[in-house]
């Protein structure tokens, strides 16, 4: 395991490049060996511009990138790994390990002793797992205690000795860089038990875990039949562990009911010591059948002393929570509009808020609306030329509500007016915003009495759970759908 290359970017919006590269590494006896390794799919690794403007490029972070690009933003490029391809020199330099934090770019290429032609999988690349290690540990050295740009500074310049120690080689040893500089300032002081890179420091005081599930649903629904509707559930755990002891050892379990959604996609914190295969290698990409991984699922680890993300998942539920249906009719300066909503009857009917939000782009300000809801209160933004539907905390009995009436527009005047470039003529839609409070969608929950803490003291142990809308649309069923609205599920 080692890396070909590290650099470390401050992301600049607003400046020429939209960036700076702060710090940079090549390792060239890795390079020989990647060559050897790598034969006809070898891409050698770039000078720091091009790598820069490729990297930003892959990321969008340049100001005028605005376009959609085929290659980078298609709905089969999805990437949720924060491994990526880029084009450099004519050819895919791959894998490039990178993420953005507190305004600065950690990246990295890690050594992959095989061709890359076709791309093995991730989890076949030991290396990749190092250059996550190497780089939270260089996100910690820079930035825990750091109080400002002079600390920053100095602790920039500090990284090539550190690298000699740490990094030697392009072989990982040590991704705690305090330990380091400690080695290089006091070779002769004894260190105490050596800490992982992701815990630094020791809490002293009460112990406590708390764990708190939320997922984010997604979906498109246009009411077509020659258009599918889609719907997707992106789940986090995130974790605050306040234990004493240098490496307390937890486990959280994750379970199902019976009738609950696989989860998939799994992506975990490297302070993860283990896991079940049947966990790494669950896919979205896979068909779902009855033989599915359903859990529980086990993530032994050490934690930070900061609240930190335990994982990510996605799941295929079968249905989205709520079933809707929007019509927009144009005629001259007004639209009627009609709008059902229907809660599924296996959704938690108790919500935190529950809104539905109608833009009308491109045109003149609201003049008069005229409008029937079987169900909460309708409010206008006449300035914004919206319809906040206000459904409140409840769905009646019947799960179903509706909206119809007509919405009068003004003529276009200089003030400027929202303006979009797909929603044009009958091109809408309704963008559905809730939260429901203990619960989520794939029925995922951690059970308390299941947490196992090996650390002095017993800790209280709080869980928490919680659904919220994320990108929900319902378009016009009355307008065509342009394929680009499948990119607002990214």
């Amino acid at each position: 395991m080692a890396q070909r290359a590290v650099w470390l970017i401050s992301h600049e919006p607003g400046t020429p490049l939209c960036g700076t590269v702060r710090f940079s590494r090549r390792y060239p006896t890795v390079e020989k060996r990647a060559r050897v390794f790598n034969g006809t799919s070898y891409v050698p690794i770039p000078e720091d511009g091009p790598f820069l403007k490729a990297l930003l490029f892959e990321l969008r972070l340049l100001d005028d990138d605005k376009d959609f690009v085929e290659s980078r933003d298609s709905c089969s490029h999805i990437n949720k790994t924060s491994v990526y391809g880029l084009v450099v020199g004519g050819g895919e330099l791959w894998p490039v390990v990178a993420f953005l934090k507190n305004n600065m770019i950690y990246a990295c290429v890690p050594l992959v002793e095989q061709t890359l032609s076709p791309h093995p999988p991730l989890i076949s690349i030991s290396g990749i797992s190092q250059s996550f290690e190497l780089l939270f540990g260089i996100q910690d050295f820079l930035f825990l205690g750091q109080r400002n740009d002079t600390e920053l500074n100095t602790k920039l310049n500090q990284l090539p000795d550190l690298f000699l120690q740490a990094c030697p080689f392009g072989t990982l040893l040590d991704a705690n860089l305090q330990n380091s500089l400690d080695g290089i300032n006091f070779a002769s002081v004894t260190h105490p038990q050596k800490q992982p890179a992701w815990r630094v420091g020791t809490y002293k005081g009460k112990p406590q875990v708390s764990i708190s599930i939320t997922e984010k649903v997604k979906s498109m629904q246009y009411d077509k039949q020659d258009i599918a509707d889609t719907w997707q559930v992106v789940g986090a755990v995130t974790c605050k562990c306040d234990l004493e002891g240098n490496m307390p050892n937890v486990t959280i379990s994750l379970s199902l009911p019976t009738n609950g959604s696989p989860l998939q996609d799994i992506l975990v914190h490297p302070c993860v010591t283990s896991l079940d295969s049947a966990i790494l290698t669950s896919s979205s990409i896979d068909t779902m059948d009855d033989s599915a991984f359903s859990g529980p699922y086990k993530f032994p680890f050490t934690p930070p002393l900061e609240s930190f993300n335990l994982c990510y998942y996605t799941s295929q539920v079968p249905v989205p929570p709520i079933l809707g249906f929007y019509q927009m009719k144009e005629e001259e300066i007004q639209v009627k509009i009609t709008v059902n909503l229907k809660l599924h009857e296996s959704v938690k009917n108790n919500f935190e808020f529950c809104e539905a939000h109608i833009p009308f782009y491109n045109r003149g300000p609201i003049t008069h609306v005229e409008c029937k809801v079987s169900f909460g209160q309708l409010e206008v933004f006449r300035e914004k030329s919206l319809l906040v539907w206000i459904i409140g905390q409840k769905f009646p009995k019947s799960m179903e509500i509706s909206l119809s009436g007509t919405v009068t527009f003004g003529a276009k005047s200089q003030e400027k007016q929202p303006f979009d470039e797909i929603c044009i003529g009958g091109t809408a839609y309704l963008k559905l915003h809730f939260r429901i409070l203990d619960y989520t969608l794939t029925g995922c929950y951690a059970d308390q009495h299941s947490v196992q803490v090996f650390a002095s003291g017993k800790p209280k142990i709080s869980t928490h759970r919680k659904l919220i809308s994320s990108d929900y649309y319902i378009w016009n069923s009355k307008a065509p759908a342009p394929v680009t609205y499948g990119s607002l599920l990214l």
